[in-house]
C-alpha cells in the first residue's frame, strides 16, 4: 500500500489527478515519440482533446473543472470580476467559488483528499485533510494547511508559481532556469505526498506549463530560438508524470488534464480602447485607471478576457442604456464585435456568445452580456488606463484557446469523445465509486 499504511483503512478505489495548466493535446500527441510516458498513458488508457469553458481563462477554468459546473454556478468568470450593483471589481479567490468542489464531495463521503497547488483555492480549506493553495496565493506560510504541510513545503523550498516577470526579458535563459526549478520543487512535493499513502483523492496542479507556454510557445510552433529549451522542459514534465505513475498502487486511477488549450499569439487586442474608439465607452476625465472612472454616457465596457458588459440602467450605478433597449443595444454590439478585424484582415472573433448561451445558475447576476471567443492569434485585453492603439504586441507570444485542452485517463474503458472540463469531476467520483446526483453537474462521467 505504499510507504505508509493507509490511515483510514478504506479499500475503495482511489484517483490521482495531475493538472498541467494550459497544455494543448496536439502539443503532446505531435511529440509522443519524445514524451514516452504520456504516450504510454494514452496507449494503455484513454486520451484525447477536450473543450475548455467560456471564457478559457485559468481563474474561471479551475473552479469549473473542480466542481463540474459553469461559471453561472461557481460565480467566477475570470481574473477580475465585478461587484453586483457597483463598478467595484475584485480578484476572485477560493472563498468566492460558490459550487461544491470535488474534494469536498470526497471528504463528505468520509474519505480523504490531498490538494496541492490548485489555482483559485486561497485561503486553504480547513475541512480538507491537506491543502496548499495555488495561483493567486501569497507565500507558502499563508497558503498551506495544516502546519505539517507548511513545514514540509518550506523545507523543500517549494514555490507556488514561477517568476513570470523573467519571461518579459528578451533573453529567456533566466526564466527557463526558474521554470525548471519551480517544476522540480513541485515534483518533489507531489512525490512525497503520493508516497505518503493516506489519501483517497490526490489532486495536484503543475502551473508552470502555462507560464512556459505564454513566453515560449511561438518558439516551439515556429521553430524559434528557444524551441529546444521548450521541448526540454516538456520532456521533464513527461518524465515526472511517468515517475509519479510508477509510484501509484493498483487501486489508483491516474488522470492528467489541462484547463484550456494554447496557441500562438500575434496580436493583443485592447478591447476598451476599441470601445472608446467606436463611441461605446468614454471616461469622466483624462485621469482614468479603473472601471469606476467610466462616464455616464458609456454604453458598454469590457473586462478580461473578452467579456463585454452593457452599461445597463438599474444594474450599473450610472447605467446609460434603458432596460427596454437592452436587446437592441446588445445585438448592435454583438454585430460590431463579429465584424472586428485585426491588422491582417482576419476576424478577431471566432464567435460571440450571449450570456444566456454560456451561463446558467444561481450566480449568473454578474455574468458578462457577451463573451468573445477569439480566433487563434488574438489575445483580448481590457484595462481602463487607455491605449494609443487597439492592436499591440507584448512580451507574451502564446495565448489560451477554448479548444484543444487535454485529458488522459489511465483506464481503457474511458471514452473521451466530445468531452469538456465539466466531465472531469463526475468522472473522478465515478472512478472512486462515490454516489452523486447527475443533475448536480453540467458534465457527465466518461467511464
Amino acid at each position: 500500500m505504499g510507504l505508509f499504511d493507509r490511515l483510514k483503512g478504506d479499500d475503495g478505489p482511489r484517483v490521482a489527478f495531475f493538472g498541467i495548466d494550459g497544455v494543448p493535446y496536439s502539443l503532446l500527441a505531435d511529440n509522443f515519440d519524445e514524451f514516452e510516458n504520456l504516450a504510454a498513458l494514452a496507449e494503455e488508457g484513454s486520451a484525447g482533446p477536450i473543450d475548455s469553458i467560456v471564457p478559457p481563462e485559468s481563474s474561471a477554468c479551475w473552479p469549473s473543472l473542480t466542481t463540474g459546473v459553469n461559471p453561472g454556478e461557481t460565480g467566477v468568470y475570470g481574473f477580475q470580476d465585478r461587484e453586483i450593483g457597483s463598478y467595484d471589481t475584485y480578484v476572485p479567490m477560493g472563498r468566492d467559488v460558490q459550487a461544491t468542489r470535488v474534494w469536498d464531495r470526497v471528504e463528505g463521503a468520509e474519505r480523504s483528499s490531498t490538494v496541492l497547488n490548485v489555482p483559485v483555492t486561497f485561503p486553504p480549506q480547513r475541512d480538507v485533510q491537506r491543502m496548499v493553495s495555488g495561483f493567486l496565493s501569497p507565500g507558502v506560510d499563508k497558503a498551506a494547511y495544516p502546519d505539517e504541510l507548511r513545514e514540509q513545503l518550506e523545507g523543500l523550498d517549494y514555490r507556488i508559481d514561477v517568476n513570470a516577470k523573467l519571461g518579459h526579458n528578451d533573453d529567456k535563459s533566466e526564466f527557463i532556469e526558474d521554470a525548471h526549478e519551480t517544476l522540480d520543487k513541485r515534483f518533489e512535493a507531489f512525490k512525497h505526498y503520493i508516497q505518503q499513502d493516506d489519501w483517497d483523492l490526490f489532486f495536484g496542479v503543475f502551473m508552470t506549463t502555462d507560464r512556459v507556454n505564454h513566453f515560449l510557445f511561438k518558439h516551439y510552433a515556429q521553430d524559434g530560438e528557444y524551441r529546444e529549451e521548450f521541448l526540454d522542459f516538456y520532456r521533464k514534465v513527461d518524465d515526472y508524470l511517468g515517475r509519479l505513475r510508477e509510484m501509484l498502487d493498483d487501486d489508483v486511477t491516474m488522470l492528467v488534464a489541462s484547463d484550456h488549450g494554447f496557441t500562438t499569439l500575434e496580436h493583443e487586442v485592447h478591447c476598451n480602447a476599441w470601445l472608446e474608439q467606436e463611441g461605446w465607452l468614454s471616461y469622466e476625465d483624462e485621469d482614468h485607471s479603473e472601471l469606476g472612472d467610466i462616464s455616464e454616457e458609456t454604453r458598454a465596457y469590457s473586462l478580461i478576457p473578452g467579456r463585454f458588459y452593457i452599461n445597463l440602467e438599474d444594474r450599473e450605478p450610472r447605467g446609460a442604456v434603458p432596460q427596454e433597449d437592452y436587446e437592441d443595444v446588445r445585438d448592435e454590439l454583438k454585430a460590431d464585435l463579429e465584424a472586428l478585424e485585426g491588422p491582417d484582415g482576419q476576424k478577431v472573433a471566432d464567435r460571440v456568445v450571449t450570456k444566456e448561451d454560456a451561463f446558467r445558475g444561481d450566480h449568473a447576476d454578474i455574468a458578462p452580456d457577451l463573451i468573445v471567443v477569439p480566433n487563434h492569434g488574438f489575445d483580448l485585453k481590457s484595462g481602463f488606463k487607455g491605449h494609443d492603439t487597439v492592436f499591440d504586441t507584448g512580451p507574451r507570444n502564446g495565448m489560451h484557446s477554448f479548444d484543444n485542452a487535454c485529458l488522459f485517463v489511465d483506464d481503457d474503458d474511458a471514452t473521451i469523445n466530445d468531452a469538456d472540463l465539466y466531465d472531469i469531476a463526475p468522472t473522478i467520483l465515478s472512478l472512486m465509486d462515490l454516489d452523486y446526483d447527475r443533475s448536480a453537474f453540467d458534465g457527465d462521467k466518461l467511464v
